[in-house]
């Protein structure tokens, strides 16, 4: 049985792409839960772009703003204060 594909760079590419979304999807589901602990309200369409943004390093973002956020606009924004 030939193996090599797995070793390929496609293979180590699609490995890589798969823990980005898994990364994504778990701060994703990390920050809705921060906000609904914190009490701020997330309507369907905030939702969405949380659940939807398969870029780790905005949702790290967003979920700093959120320890802070009073708001959505503040979280999305980055407006505090």
């Amino acid at each position: 049985m030939d193996l090599s594909f797995f070793q390929s760079q496609t293979a180590q590419q699609l490995r890589a792409e798969g823990r980005a979304e898994g990364r994504a999807e778990g701060e994703a589901k990390a920050l809705l839960l921060l906000l609904g602990h914190r009490g701020v309200e997330v309507g369907e369409g905030d939702r969405e772009r949380i659940v939807g943004c398969g870029d780790p390093e905005v949702l790290d973002e967003w979920f700093k703003r959120a320890l802070t956020a009073g708001s959505m606009t503040e979280v999305f924004e980055g407006g505090v204060g």
